[in-house]
């Protein structure tokens, strides 16, 4: 009898364990389980499906008008268990509307009517299509069975914004980034289907990855950078320019592609009235493309795989009064590397990246559209943290729109890791001032509020404070297991559409270990991180520094202490000392020197009361 009562007290106290740390899952993302499109490991259920579109499209741009027009054809397989009786569009150009919602300012002068969407077919028949105020344009189809594909011609058109640059528009006489142009198919999914969240300014993009062949016709005196491969640069690129991007994609020393000199005499495309690029681009989630008739172009490449020994091209592509762009290259190609090699230590996965100098701060696939900054390490920071949204959300397919910490919190973290490899003067504490100001206060939320519920909390929810949750758990597992169970997501989610539990369930199941206790805490939970020194006692030469967690949010603890000859001494625990729910710990050292001081705290520590923090003797 005594052995039974042992067992059955031994397994209810493992129940009540695993009850403690399971993680509160809304109803519509806990149907996926139930249907076996997601699984608990983490990895994607025998029966998950994301539905895929090929896009084949061909637009113009005039500088003189900034009309953006066009046509597209769009095959759409339908994937899923469902039966679809409407398509979902989106217009993300419609955010400079008429009458759109947004929450973002737009001047009077780049306001216009919509995209004018006109010959609508589907498999060749017309269809009408309802008139649209905002960015979501559902248009009712003959029912598409699962496993069956629909065919959709239209041709579009819409003035492009000049005054106000949201991600895309005029950036000056001469040079454009141009995003978001074309009509394209919302995703539909296994968690909510069709993503029907407006585009309104403030929150980014959730796309299907798709396969695009877009033909952009310019002016003949412009060049166009874009996502995908170029395939036909004998028909826009005279022999000179072909042989030098041939040379950057083989050389790690930065070959000047286009300077003054070939902007004086040119010569670099062919003297057409119009010329048309053509690019590709397979299993990627958006296209965008920049064009310019006076930008400087340098490039050099990257060996980004040292099994395949594969290459990834870097561009940098700017306007030459913007003295920082000249050093652009040289932070963007390390960036690369260090991607590659160090953090993540996963293979840059696109063949180039273009850094185009624009008037924002925004990443696209093989794109990113900055705008020039001061100072040299604003100029570094800003180029590895829009290089870095490579992976997350580009590569990793992550719902901007609703869970901007899965890709925002990783190129933030990505940020802090790489600008100092690129110049270890930097100290990046992007975004830490933000949370240790909000943090507990009435407006600070959990990580997990989605991120299309706008409060003040938005930037410390999508940058900050899930850089943080990361960094602590890499602090606490190391670099290795980190990287394991980083790697083990990366590699079941790429080209798919994770959400926040896939995440969680894959660094558990990456790592062995049950992190539920830190994700709910972090991620879930309201609170905030305060750290005390509580009391220092000496004894002899033996030191014991108790610190106390006032807060609820389990931080890492960090210790200087400085001693009458100017040396210090650094003391360390993870976040791992307050799994088990108490309150203190101690930190011992032993040392014949006098103590000065002791500091508790450090750059990434986020702590909402500094003032208990210090010791002095």
């Amino acid at each position: 009898m005594m052995t039974k009562r042992f067992l059955f007290l031994l397994l209810l106290a493992g129940w009540q364990q695993a009850t403690a740390q399971s993680l509160f899952m809304p109803r519509n993302i806990r149907q996926a389980y139930e249907k076996q499109t997601r699984n608990e490991s983490g990895a994607p259920g025998p029966r998950y499906w994301q539905n895929k579109a090929n896009y084949d499209i061909q637009v113009k741009f005039e500088p003189a008008t900034n009309l953006v027009s066009g046509s597209e054809t769009i095959v759409y397989t339908n994937n899923s268990p469902d039966t679809l009786r409407f398509l979902n569009f989106k217009l993300f150009a419609n955010l400079f509307q008429h009458g759109a919602v947004r929450n973002m300012v737009v001047t009077a002068e780049d306001l216009h009517k919509g995209v004018a969407v006109k010959n609508f077919k589907v498999n060749g028949k017309a269809r009408n299509v309802p008139t649209t105020t905002g960015t979501n344009m559902p248009v009712n189809v003959d029912d598409l069975a699962p496993g069956q594909q629909a065919q959709i011609s239209l041709d579009f058109s819409y003035v492009l914004n000049e005054n106000t640059h949201i991600r895309t528009g005029s950036v000056d006489t001469g040079a454009y980034f141009i995003a978001y142009f074309f009509p394209r198919i919302a995703v539909y999914d296994d968690i909510n289907g069709w993503d029907m969240v407006p585009y309104n300014g403030v929150t980014e993009f959730y796309n299907d990855f798709s396969d695009f062949r877009v033909a952009v016709t310019v002016p003949g005196n412009y060049q166009v950078w874009a996502t995908g491969d170029l395939k036909n640069g004998q028909e826009v690129y005279t022999d000179t320019y072909l042989q030098r991007i041939a040379r950057a994609e083989k050389s790690n020393e930065v070959i000047d592609i286009i300077d003054s000199t070939d902007i004086r005499k040119g010569n670099i495309s062919p003297r057409n009235a119009t010329n048309t690029w053509r690019f590709e681009a397979s299993n990627v989630v958006d296209f965008a493309f920049a064009t310019s008739n006076h930008y400087y172009w340098k490039a050099a490449s990257v060996e980004v795989d040292p099994a395949t020994k594969r290459r990834t091209r870097v561009d940098v592509v700017f306007n030459p009064a913007h003295l920082d762009y000249f050093e652009v290259i040289d932070y963007a190609k390390t960036t690369v590397d260090k991607m590659s090699h160090r953090f993540p230590k996963w293979p840059f996965p696109y063949p180039h990246i273009t850094v185009f100098d624009g008037l924002d701060q925004m990443e696209y696939p093989m794109m990113v559209n900055d705008n020039p900054v001061p100072s040299k390490a604003g100029a570094i920071e800003l180029t590895d943290h829009e290089i870095f949204h490579t992976m997350f959300p580009f590569y990793m397919g992550t719902n901007e729109t609703i869970y901007a910490w899965m890709d925002e919190g990783w190129a933030t973290i990505g940020e802090w890791l790489i600008s100092p490899m690129i110049d270890s003067a930097i100290v990046d504490s992007y975004g830490m001032p933000n949370y240790n100001a909000i943090a507990g206060r009435s407006q600070d939320l959990p990580i997990m509020t989605p991120s299309n519920q706008l409060t003040d909390a938005y930037m410390t929810n999508s940058y900050p404070k899930p850089a943080l949750g990361y960094l602590y758990v890499k602090d606490m597992l190391g670099d290795s297991l980190f990287l394991k169970a980083l790697h083990h997501y990366i590699r079941t989610w790429n080209g798919k559409h994770p959400q926040p539990y896939d995440f969680f369930n894959c660094m558990n199941t990456g790592s062995g270990k049950n992190l539920n206790w830190f994700w709910k805490s972090w991620f879930f939970d309201d609170g905030y991180p305060d750290l005390a020194i509580e009391k220092v006692i000496r004894n002899g030469q033996r030191c014991e520094v108790t610190v106390l967690s006032k807060g609820t949010k389990p931080v890492p603890v960090d210790v200087t202490v400085l001693f009458d000859d100017q040396t210090t001494l650094q003391l360390h625990r993870s976040i791992e000392c307050w799994e088990k729910g108490n309150k203190t710990v101690t930190l011992s050292f032993t040392s014949p020197k006098k103590i000065s001081k002791i500091i508790l705290g450090s750059t990434w520590v986020a702590d909402v009361n500094p003032s208990d923090n210090v010791k002095e003797f």
